[in-house]
C-alpha cells in the first residue's frame, strides 16, 4: 500500500513537471517575436549624445541606435522613423540606424537668438511582426563653443572720484549685474573677467586703478589722485571670457572715464603768486606798508598794503561751490613782540587796522608773518611776510650837533684830502649828525646833502661822524672861503640846514707880479735926496708871509737910488747930485716872505732919465691902485672914494674916468677927485668894476693914472628862480616806494645865504618828498588804479632871515605795472541754450577787465571736458557751440554743463581771473501730442450738474518724460463749436470732459466739442480731436434710493468677500448695472454690477487707510454696452466706509539690540538706557508694557529692572569690582497694556569705569551740549562704527570743563563730555586708547559736523583722559621711585623660598606613595542610581570634572587664587580674561555658585536641586563631616555605612576616615544643593566635602562587580592613580545593590585631562559574554586630545564598574573616595 502510494505520488510529480516545461517552452516560443524594437544594449533607455554647436552638416550624431530587428532586406522585421523632429535637425538612416545632423543652409547655434541647447527626437520603431510601437528617445546636447566675444552694455562708462578718496577704495561697480559685459556663450565661455589694460594715451591709468576681483569688475583705486596734476583718466577695461584654452579666449574692451573731482587737499596761496621754476610753489611774498608815527588810527585805517593782501584756495573747483571753504586771515607771529597792541587783521577780509599811534622812538618797523587758512580747519595754511615801516615825523628829524662848522684845507692839497678842523691841519673836521629815532650808539643811516659846492666837496656816506673830503683842487686866490649849507635826511625827514665854512689856507703858489714889465721915469736935477722917483707895486695873490712883498734893487742904481723894501718906493739916495743927461736902468726884484725854500720872486726894470729942471711934471696919485667894497643897495650920490692927486707945480688938476665904466654908474668930480655913485648897483649883473682914473694938469705930458677896484657886495633882492629847462612833466611807476620822480633846480643870483635855495612841497606831502638838492621821490607806494595824475607844487626859498619864495607846479603821471589780475564782470554766468542749435552759434559773451594799462585780456576754457562742446574766442570772449546739443542725450534731468573759464593778461604775470559758466540746455519741442483716438463719444444726462465727467480724452507726447515739452495739457477749441464750448469743458491736466454749467438740454441732442492737446515746449505744439456728446432721455437714467450710504464699520481683519452694504437704484424698463466710479483706486472693494452688493475684495489695513469714500454709479445696460457712463444727479451716490482697527501688529523695537553701559560706581536704580517699541495699531493696541527676561545674578536677584510703561532700564544691584563684565538679557514689549501681542529685543549692558572713557572738551556751555546730545553722539558713533561696526557710544556725563591742578577748577563756558563705546563683538567697552585714536584722527571732520549744533565757532578743543585716570597716573609716577627697592626685596624672598619648595616636593612624593599603598587595601564600589531630573543652577564644566563646594571655608582651601588662570576663562561668563582677580572676589560667592576650575569653560545653570539623588554631607556633634547616600535602592546600605571626611592638615584637604554607625540624632545636615543627575559619570567626594563628577565615554554593557578579574584591574588602576578607596563595603553588598534594572540614563559626556595617563587594553569574557574591559574604555579616553572636550551621545546604561578619574585635579593630589 505504501509502495503504491509512492508510485502515484511520483507519477503526479512527473506529469506536473512535464506540463510546466511544455508551457515554458511554448511561452518562450511566443516571446521571441516581441524582442524586436527593443534596445540591444543595457543602461538607460534614452540615448544622450553631445555635439558641438556650429558642427558641419552631416555630422554623425548616433553611430548605431542598437535597436533589435532588421529594417533592410526583403523581409524587414522593424520599421524606423523619426518623431518630434522639430525643425528637422536630425536625419535617420533606418538601415544603419545612424542619426545625422541636418544643418543645410543654417548653423546649429547654441547662443541667442536661436538658443538651441538640446535637440530631443523620438526614434519610432514599429514591430512588423506583432504591430507594437516602441519610441526611443534621443537627446542631443548641444555643447557651447567659444564663438562670441563679451559685449559691453554701454558705449562708455563714467565715474567721478574725489581726489581725497583713500587708496584701496572701490570707486566703480558699474560692471556688476547686467551693466557690464555679457557673453551669450555658456559655462566658462560665458563667464566674464575684467582686467585693466595699458593705455598708451594715458600711461598712468593702469597703475592708478586696478581690478583685484576680476569676476566682479569692481575698480579699486591703487594710487593717490591729485586733481591739480591730472583731472581725467581714460582706463581701458578689457573683458575676457574664461575659456579653458587660453588661446581661445575672446575679449572686448571699453573705456572707463574717471573724472577726478577737486578735493580740499591744498591750502590757500597768497596773491600775487610768482611760481618757482618747474614747480607749483609760489615764491616767498612780502607785503609792504608804511605809516607815519604818532598818527591817529582814524586817519590811516584801513592801512594801505601793497599789493593788497589776498589769498585764494588752490582748490578752485570744489563742487558744489557751497562746499568751497572761505579764507581766514590772522597774524601768526611778528617782531617786535608787542605788535598785537598796534595792529589787528580782519579775519575774513585781511584788512589791516592800526589800534593806537606808534612812537618811532620805540619801534621803527614791524615784520609780521601773516597766515591764511581755510575756515574748515584744513591743516595746510599759507604764510606771507608783511613789512610795516614806521615813518618819522617832524619832531624826530635828524639834527647836527653844531649849527656851523668851519674847516680848513690847504689849497695845494690833492683830491681826496680830508678837511681839517684847524689851521694847523692836525685833525679832521668831524661832522656829527644824529637822529632821535635811532639809538645814539647806532648809525642812523642818514643821507647828507650839500646845497652848493658839491663838485668841490663830498661827505662820507655812513657813520654817526661824517667827514668832508676834497673832490677837486681849490685855489685860495680864486676863492678863499667856501660857504655852503648841509642837510641830513633819513629818507623821510630832513634836518635843519647847517652852515659849513671851508677856509682855503694859502700856499705859496703865486709869485709877486709887477703891473708892468718895465717902467720909464723922468727925473729932474732939481730933485733932492730922499725925494721919491717912483713907487713900484707888485701884487702877490698869496696871503700872509707868502703875500708880503720885499723890494730890492738888484742892479743899475749906481748908488744913486734906494728903494723902500716894504713900499717899493724908489727915492734918490742921500748925498746924490743928479746930472743932466744921465740915465739909469734899475733892476728891481719883488720877493715874498715865505721861507727861503718856498720863496718866490719876480723882477722888473725901471728906466730913469735925468732931465734939466722945469715946472711941467704931471700930477701924481698917492697910490697907483685903490680897492673898495660897495653894497649894491648903496644909495645914488653917495661918495665912495677921494682920488685927490698931488701936483708939484700946484697946477689945477682935472680928474676923469678913463675906462671901466661904460654904463656911467659912477661919477668922478673933475675938480675934487671925489668918486660918487651915479646909478643903482646890481651885483647880480655886475659884481666888480675896475676903473682907470686919470689926473691931468692940462699939459700934454701932464697926465697920470690910477686904478680903482670896486667890489659890489650882495643884498637879498632876488628870489629863487626855477630852471625852466628842466622837465616839468614827470612820471613814476606805481607800487614803488622811494622811487625817483624827477628833479627841480632853482637858482638865486644873490650871494651867500641869500643865494642858498631850500626846497619844500606845498601839497601831497604824504605821497611825495623832496630832498635838499631838489630830487623828488615817492614817500609811499602809489596805486595808479586809484589815481594816475598829480599836480605837485614845489616851493623854493632862499636862506635869508626874511626869505624870498617861488613855486613851480609839476605834472606827475603814475605809470602802470601789471599788478592786477583780470576780473570778470560776473563771477558766474548762467545761460539757457536751446537744443539743436547749429555749430558755431554764439550764445554768450563774457567780459573781463584788467585795470592795468595796456593789458591784453584773452580768454580760454579751463575745464577740459567742455572743449568738446564749446569754443571760446580768445579775444572777444564769445562762447559758441562746437556741435549741436541734444537735450535727450543727457542722463540727468538738469541737462547742464558747468565749466570754468579764465581771463589772463597775455603780457602779464598775474594769475588769471576765473569765472563759472553754467550752460543749461533748453529742451525744444520735437514732437506734437497725439490723441489715442480721432473721435471720442460720450453721453450726458439732460440735467447733469456742473462738473459731471462725461468722458476722458488722452494724448501722449514723445518728448523726454519730465520735460516741459512732454507735459500734455488740454483745452477746448472755442472757435469751431462756440456753444458746446460754453457748456462743456475739459480739465487741463487730466483730459476729463466735464460739464461747465448745470445742464438743461433737450434729450437726444448731440453736441460736438473740439479738444486741443498742447504741450509746454518751445515752440508750443498741439493736436486736436473731436468729442461727440449725446444727451440721454431721462427715462433711461437710473435713480438711487439714497444719496449717501453709511454702513457699520468693517473690521480690518474682515476676510475677502465680506459684505459691506447694498446700494439700490431703479429705472423704467431698464436693466441696471452698478459700478464704483471713484474712491476705489486701490481696488479694495468690489461691487456686484447687478445686485449692488459692495464687498471686501482685498485685505484692509486700518494703519494705512482708516476710511473710504466711494462713489457708485448706476447706469442702464444699454448705456454700458456702448462702453459709456452717464453721470447725473440721480444715478450716483456716496458710500462712506469706516475701517475698524484690530490688534494685528506686534510691537517693533527701534533696535534689534540695545547696547548700554553701567559704571562700577553706579548707585541702585540708576538709569542705564531706554528701550522703545512702536506699534502701528492705535489706541490701547499701541500702549506698551515692558518686562525683562534676565537670569538671576546673585542671591536669586535680578540685576536690572525696567519701568513697565516707559521702557527705562535701571540697575537693581551694585557693580563694584565688576569692570569689563557684561550682562545679556531680553526685553519684551507687549501691546494693549500687556494683554496683546509681544516682541522682544536683546539688551547688552557692559560694566565700565573711567579707565574705559574719554573726555571730549568743547568750547561751548554744557547746556548746549545737553540740548544736542543725541545728534552729537550720533556723529561720534558713526566715526567709531567706521572702525568697529555696530559699536555704540554711551554718554557717561556732561558737565563744566575741569582744569587746573587735579582738575579742581571748573569753567562753565566750556564743557566736558565723558563718553565710552561698547563693542558688540566682545560685549565690552572699547579700550580707551583705541577710542582716542578713532576720534582724534577724525577731529577735523567731527568738528565740521558739530558746527550746526555747537554754533558758529563751536568746536572740540581736545580729547583727554578722565580726571581720575590722569590723577592715578601722576600718583603712579610718584610711586615709581620705590620700584627698585621692591624688586630687590622680591629677589631676596625668592632666594629664601627655594629650600621650602624642595621640602614640599619631597613631601609630595611621599604622600603619593602612601596613598597608593592605602588604595590597594581599601576599595568599595557603590550601587548605581537611576537618573532623575537635571539640576539647573551650576557652573557646568565643559572640559573637565565638575567641582562643587559646600562651605565657604572649604572653597577657599580648594580654589586658591594662585591656581586660577584668568586667561583660560570663558568669555561666556562675562568676565574679562585680561582683568586681575583677587581671592576675596571669588570667595564672596554664596552657596549655589560654582567657581571656575583651571582650564575650564562653563555656563551658569539654575540653582534648584543638585545632589539629592546621590547623598548628602552632614556635620556631627563631634565636628566631623560624614557622607550618607540616600535613595530607595541604597537606603539599607546607607543606614549601615557612612563615610567620615577628615581634614588633612598637611595638604589643607581631607581624606576619607573610618566608618561609623549612623546616628540621626547627633548630626546636622549641611545645606547641600543637589547635583545634576543625568550625567553619565562617576561621583566622588573630595576632602573638602565637594562632590566631584568625572566624564567618561559611555559603555555599551554593564560590568559585573563580582568579577574577580575586574576587581584586580581596579587595584592595578588605583596603583597607577595613587588614589585612596577607603569604604570597606562587602562585595556581596555591592552586588546586591546592583541589578540589571539599575541603569543610569546617560547624557552627553565630556572628558578633559590635565595630563595623559597610560592604560592597558585587556579583554575578559566572564560568564561567557564578550565585552570590553575598563582599561579598554580608558584607552579610548586617553588617546583623545586633552585640549578639547570629548563628547558622545548614547542611550544605553552605565556600568557599575566605572574607573576612577581625577582629571586636572590629579596634579593637586587630592585623595578622593568613589561613591
Amino acid at each position: 500500500m505504501l509502495q503504491q502510494f509512492c508510485l502515484w505520488k511520483w507519477l503526479a510529480v512527473g506529469i506536473a513537471v512535464a506540463t510546466i516545461l511544455a508551457s515554458s517552452l511554448a511561452q518562450n516560443d511566443e516571446d521571441w517575436q516581441y524582442e524586436d524594437c527593443k534596445l540591444a544594449r543595457t543602461g538607460p533607455p534614452a540615448t544622450i549624445v553631445p555635439i558641438d554647436e556650429e558642427s558641419r552638416n552631416g555630422t554623425i550624431l548616433v553611430d548605431n541606435m542598437l535597436i533589435k530587428g532588421t529594417a533592410a532586406g526583403p523581409d524587414p522585421t522593424i520599421e524606423l522613423s523619426l518623431k518630434d523632429n522639430v525643425d528637422y535637425w536630425v536625419i535617420l538612416d533606418p538601415i544603419s540606424q545612424r542619426l545625422y545632423l541636418n544643418s543645410t543652409g543654417r548653423v546649429l547655434d547654441r547662443d541667442p537668438p536661436m538658443s538651441i541647447q538640446s535637440i530631443v527626437v523620438q526614434v519610432q520603431c514599429v514591430n512588423k511582426k506583432v504591430g507594437t510601437i516602441i519610441n526611443h528617445e534621443v537627446r542631443i546636447v548641444v555643447r557651447d563653443r567659444n564663438d562670441n566675444s563679451p559685449q559691453f552694455q554701454q558705449q562708455r562708462y563714467y565715474v567721478a572720484v574725489n581726489e581725497l578718496t583713500p587708496v584701496g577704495t572701490t570707486i566703480f561697480t558699474g560692471f556688476s549685474g547686467n551693466n557690464g559685459a555679457t557673453d551669450i556663450d555658456d559655462g566658462p565661455n560665458g563667464q566674464i573677467e575684467y582686467v585693466i589694460q595699458y593705455n598708451p594715451n594715458d600711461k598712468t591709468s593702469n597703475r592708478t586703478f586696478d581690478i583685484p576681483l576680476t569676476l566682479s569688475g569692481a575698480v579699486v583705486l591703487r594710487e593717490r589722485l591729485n586733481y591739480e596734476e591730472k583731472t581725467r583718466y581714460f582706463v581701458i577695461v578689457q573683458a575676457n571670457d574664461r575659456a579653458q584654452n587660453l588661446h581661445e579666449r575672446r575679449t572686448s574692451t571699453t573705456t572707463l572715464t574717471v573724472d577726478v573731482l577737486d578735493g580740499d587737499d591744498l591750502g590757500p596761496m597768497f596773491l600775487p603768486c610768482v611760481l618757482v621754476n618747474n614747480t607749483r610753489d609760489c615764491r616767498p611774498l612780502t607785503y609792504q606798508a608804511s605809516l607815519p608815527e604818532l598818527t591817529d588810527p582814524v586817519h590811516v585805517n584801513p592801512i594801505s598794503v601793497t599789493p593788497p593782501i589776498q589769498a585764494i584756495d588752490q582748490d578752485r573747483n570744489i563742487q558744489p561751490p557751497s562746499d568751497r571753504p572761505g579764507i581766514l586771515y590772522s597774524i601768526l607771529v611778528g617782531t617786535p613782540e608787542d605788535y598785537p597792541q598796534y595792529f589787528h587783521m580782519n579775519l575774513t577780509t585781511a584788512e589791516l587796522t592800526l589800534l593806537k599811534p606808534i612812537n618811532r622812538d620805540l619801534h621803527q618797523k614791524f615784520d609780521l608773518v601773516i597766515k591764511a587758512e581755510q575756515d574748515n580747519g584744513h591743516p595746510l595754511p599759507a604764510f606771507a611776510n608783511l613789512h610795516i615801516e614806521v615813518l618819522d615825523e617832524n619832531n624826530q628829524k635828524p639834527y647836527f650837533t653844531k649849527s656851523t662848522y668851519e674847516g680848513f684845507i690847504l689849497e695845494s692839497s690833492p683830491v681826496g684830502t680830508t678837511i681839517s678842523d684847524s689851521r694847523n691841519l692836525t685833525s679832521p673836521l668831524q661832522i656829527t649828525v644824529l637822529d632821535n629815532d635811532v639809538e645814539e650808539t647806532k648809525d642812523p643811516q642818514l643821507h647828507l646833502f650839500l646845497n652848493d659846492y658839491n663838485t668841490f666837496f663830498t661827505v662820507t656816506q655812513s657813520g654817526i661822524t661824517r667827514y668832508l673830503t676834497l673832490l677837486q683842487p681849490v685855489d685860495r686866490e680864486a676863492q678863499q672861503l667856501y660857504t655852503f649849507s648841509m642837510i641830513a635826511s633819513d629818507g623821510v625827514q630832513e634836518s635843519t640846514p647847517v652852515t659849513v665854512n671851508i677856509v682855503v689856507i694859502d700856499a705859496n703858489d703865486n709869485s709877486p707880479t709887477f703891473s708892468n714889465i718895465s717902467y720909464n721915469v723922468k727925473i729932474y736935477t732939481d730933485m733932492g735926496p730922499g725925494e721919491g722917483v717912483i713907487k713900484l707895486t707888485a701884487v702877490d695873490a698869496d696871503e700872509g708871509p707868502n703875500g708880503q712883498i720885499v723890494y730890492e734893487i738888484l742892479a743899475g742904481d749906481q748908488g744913486d737910488f734906494i728903494i723902500n723894501d716894504r713900499t717899493g718906493l724908489i727915492a734918490i739916495a742921500p748925498g746924490v747930485v743928479l746930472s743932466v743927461g744921465r740915465s739909469y736902468a734899475l733892476t728891481v726884484k719883488a720877493s715874498d716872505s715865505a721861507p727861503p725854500a718856498q720863496r718866490r720872486s719876480s723882477i722888473t726894470t725901471v728906466y730913469i732919465e735925468v732931465l734939466p729942471p722945469n715946472n711941467q711934471s704931471p700930477p701924481r696919485f698917492p697910490q697907483l691902485m685903490y680897492s673898495l667894497e660897495v653894497s649894491e643897495a648903496m644909495r645914488t650920490g653917495a661918495i665912495l672914494l677921494n682920488l685927490q692927486a698931488f701936483d708939484r707945480e700946484g697946477d689945477p688938476i682935472r680928474y676923469l674916468i678913463e675906462n671901466g665904466d661904460p654904463q656911467q654908474v659912477f661919477n668922478l668930480s673933475q675938480s675934487s677927485g671925489l668918486l660918487a655913485l651915479g646909478k643903482p648897483l646890481d651885483r647880480e649883473s655886475t659884481d666888480r668894476y675896475i676903473l682907470i682914473v686919470t689926473a691931468s694938469d692940462g699939459r700934454p705930458d701932464g697926465t697920470s693914472t690910477a686904478t680903482v677896484n670896486i667890489v659890489v657886495t650882495d643884498v637879498n633882492d632876488n628870489g629863487p628862480v626855477f630852471d625852466m629847462f628842466l622837465p616839468k612833466n614827470l612820471s613814476v611807476q606805481e607800487e614803488e616806494a622811494n622811487a625817483f620822480v624827477g628833479q627841480v633846480r632853482a637858482t638865486d643870483p644873490d650871494a651867500g645865504v641869500n643865494g642858498q635855495v631850500h626846497y619844500s612841497l606845498a601839497n601831497f606831502k604824504n605821497l611825495f618828498r623832496i630832498t635838499s638838492n631838489g630830487s623828488i621821490y615817492t614817500a609811499v607806494k602809489l596805486n595808479r588804479e586809484v589815481r594816475d595824475y598829480y599836480e605837485l607844487i614845489v616851493e623854493a626859498t632862499d636862506g635869508a632871515v626874511d626869505p624870498r619864495r617861488s613855486t613851480l607846479t609839476l605834472a606827475i603821471k603814475v605809470l602802470d605795472i601789471d599788478d592786477n589780475s583780470p576780473v570778470f564782470t560776473n563771477a558766474s554766468y548762467s545761460v539757457l541754450v536751446p537744443e539743436n542749435l547749429p555749430p558755431g552759434t554764439v550764445f554768450l559773451q563774457i567780459e573781463a577787465k584788467d585795470v592795468d594799462l595796456g593789458s591784453n585780456v584773452t580768454y580760454r576754457i579751463r575745464t577740459q571736458e567742455a572743449l568738446e562742446y564749446f569754443a571760446l574766442n580768445k579775444y572777444t570772449g564769445e562762447l559758441s557751440l562746437l556741435k549741436s546739443l541734444d537735450y535727450e542725450s543727457f542722463s540727468d534731468t538738469d541737462a547742464t554743463f558747468t565749466f570754468l573759464v579764465e581771463a589772463f593778461d597775455s603780457k602779464g604775470t598775474m594769475p588769471p581771473g576765473l569765472a563759472t559758466v553754467t550752460v543749461r540746455v533748453k529742451d525744444m519741442n520735437d514732437y506734437s501730442p497725439v490723441f489715442s483716438k480721432t473721435l471720442y463719444r460720450g453721453m450726458v444726462a439732460p440735467d447733469a450738474v456742473k462738473g459731471t465727467v462725461i468722458t476722458t480724452v488722452s494724448a501722449e507726447d514723445q518728448d523726454p518724460p519730465g520735460t516741459p515739452a512732454s507735459r500734455v495739457r488740454y483745452k477746448v477749441d472755442v472757435v469751431q463749436f462756440p456753444y458746446s464750448a460754453s457748456i462743456f469743458d475739459v480739465e487741463e491736466n487730466s483730459g476729463r470732459v466735464v460739464t461747465r454749467v448745470n445742464l438743461n438740454e433737450e434729450p437726444s441732442t448731440v453736441f460736438k466739442l473740439v479738444v486741443i492737446a498742447y504741450d509746454d515746449g518751445d515752440p508750443v505744439k498741439f493736436n486736436t480731436t473731436t468729442v461727440e456728446i449725446a444727451v440721454l432721455q431721462p427715462s433711461v437714467i437710473p435713480r438711487f434710493t439714497q444719496d449717501e450710504y453709511r454702513p457699520p464699520p468693517v473690521s480690518e481683519s474682515a476676510p475677502k468677500g465680506t459684505v459691506v452694504t447694498v446700494v439700490m437704484a431703479a429705472a423704467l424698463n431698464q436693466t441696471i448695472v452698478y459700478s464704483i466710479v471713484s474712491g476705489n483706486e486701490e481696488d479694495v472693494f468690489a461691487i456686484n454690477n447687478r445686485t449692488g452688493v459692495i464687498s471686501v475684495k482685498k485685505p484692509l489695513d486700518y494703519e494705512r487707510v482708516t476710511s473710504y469714500e466711494l462713489r457708485v454709479q448706476a447706469d442702464s445696460l444699454q448705456v454700458v454696452r456702448s462702453n459709456l457712463r452717464v453721470p447725473s444727479k440721480s444715478n450716483t451716490a456716496k458710500v462712506f466706509i469706516e475701517v475698524k482697527d484690530e490688534n494685528d501688529h506686534a510691537p517693533v523695537f527701534t533696535k534689534k539690540m540695545y547696547i548700554g553701559g553701567v559704571s562700577e560706581d553706579a548707585k541702585m536704580f540708576s538709569s542705564v538706557l531706554k528701550v522703545k517699541a512702536d506699534d502701528k495699531d492705535t489706541g490701547n493696541y499701541s500702549a506698551m508694557q515692558y518686562r525683562l527676561i534676565i537670569p538671576p545674578i546673585k542671591d536669586g536677584k535680578e540685576g536690572f529692572v525696567i519701568e513697565a510703561y516707559t521702557g527705562l532700564i535701571k540697575t537693581a544691584m551694585l557693580f563694584k569690582n565688576m569692570r569689563r563684565s557684561y550682562f545679556k538679557f531680553q526685553v519684551i514689549a507687549t501691546d494693549d497694556y500687556g494683554k496683546g501681542l509681544s516682541s522682544k529685543a536683546d539688551v547688552l549692558v557692559s560694566v565700565v569705569n573711567q579707565l574705559d572713557m574719554q573726555v571730549i572738551v568743547s568750547n561751548v556751555p554744557p547746556t548746549l551740549v545737553e540740548q544736542n546730545k543725541d545728534q552729537l553722539i550720533g556723529i561720534l558713533e558713526r566715526y567709531v562704527q567706521d572702525q568697529i561696526p555696530g559699536a555704540t557710544v554711551v554718554v557717561e556725563s556732561i558737565g563744566a570743563r575741569r582744569f587746573g591742578d587735579g582738575y579742581s577748577e571748573e569753567d562753565y563756558t566750556k564743557s566736558d563730555l565723558m563718553v565710552y563705546a561698547i563693542d558688540p563683538q566682545t560685549n565690552r567697552a572699547i579700550m580707551r586708547n583705541e577710542l582716542f585714536k578713532f576720534l582724534d584722527g577724525k577731529l577735523l571732520d567731527i568738528n565740521k559736523e558739530f558746527q550746526p549744533y555747537l554754533g558758529q565757532g563751536g568746536r572740540i578743543l581736545e580729547i583727554r583722559t578722565p580726571d581720575v585716570v590722569a590723577n592715578v597716573k601722576k600718583q603712579a609716577q610718584a610711586v615709581g621711585y620705590t620700584e627698585g627697592a621692591l624688586l630687590a626685596l622680591a629677589v631676596i624672598i625668592i632666594l629664601c623660598c627655594m629650600p621650602a619648595i624642595l621640602i614640599v616636593m619631597v613631601s609630595y612624593r611621599q604622600r603619593q606613595a602612601e596613598c597608593a599603598k592605602t588604595a590597594r587595601i581599601q576599595m568599595a564600589l557603590p550601587a548605581g542610581k537611576p537618573a532623575s531630573t537635571a539640576a539647573n543652577n551650576l557652573y557646568e564644566e565643559l572640559g573637565d570634572s565638575t567641582m562643587r563646594g559646600y562651605a565657604q571655608q572649604e572653597q577657599q582651601q580648594l580654589l586658591r587664587p594662585s591656581l586660577l588662570r584668568p586667561e583660560e576663562l570663558s568669555m561666556e561668563s562675562g568676565i574679562d580674561p585680561g582683568q586681575e582677580y583677587y581671592g576675596q572676589d571669588y570667595y564672596s560667592y554664596e552657596h549655589g555658585y560654582e567657581l571656575p576650575q583651571y582650564g575650564s569653560r562653563r555656563r551658569l545653570l539654575s540653582p534648584s536641586g543638585m545632589y539629592d539623588e546621590y547623598g548628602e554631607v552632614m556635620v556631627e556633634n563631634d565636628g566631623g563631616y560624614y557622607y550618607s547616600p540616600h535613595g530607595s535602592t541604597a537606603e539599607e546600605w546607607a543606614r549601615k555605612k557612612r563615610i567620615k571626611l577628615i581634614v588633612d592638615p598637611e595638604y589643607e584637604t581631607s581624606s576619607t576616615g573610618e566608618d561609623s554607625a549612623p546616628d540621626s540624632s547627633q548630626r546636622s545636615r549641611l545645606n547641600n544643593p543637589n547635583i545634576q543627575n543625568n550625567v553619565n559619570g562617576n561621583i566622588y567626594i573630595a576632602q573638602n566635602g565637594s562632590v566631584v563628577r568625572t566624564r567618561r565615554v559611555c559603555l555599551a554593557n554593564n560590568l559585573k562587580v563580582t568579577s574577580p578579574v575586574t576587581l584586580g584591574k581596579q587595584f592595578k588602576k588605583l596603583d597607577k592613580l595613587a588614589v585612596t578607596h577607603e569604604e570597606n563595603v562587602p562585595l556581596n553588598t555591592l552586588s546586591k545593590g546592583s541589578s540589571s534594572s539599575d541603569k543610569v540614563n546617560t547624557r552627553p559626556c565630556s572628558v578633559s585631562f590635565a595630563s595623559s595617563i597610560g592604560a592597558e587594553n585587556i579583554v575578559t569574557k566572564p560568564g561567557g559574554s564578550k565585552m570590553k574591559s575598563t582599561e579598554e574604555q580608558e584607552s579610548v579616553v586617553d588617546n583623545e586630545d586633552t585640549k578639547e572636550p570629548l563628547e558622545s551621545h548614547s542611550e544605553h546604561t552605565q556600568s557599575d564598574e566605572e574607573e576612577l578619574w581625577m582629571g586636572p585635579w590629579n596634579n593637586l593630589h587630592i585623595p578622593m573616595t568613589k561613591l
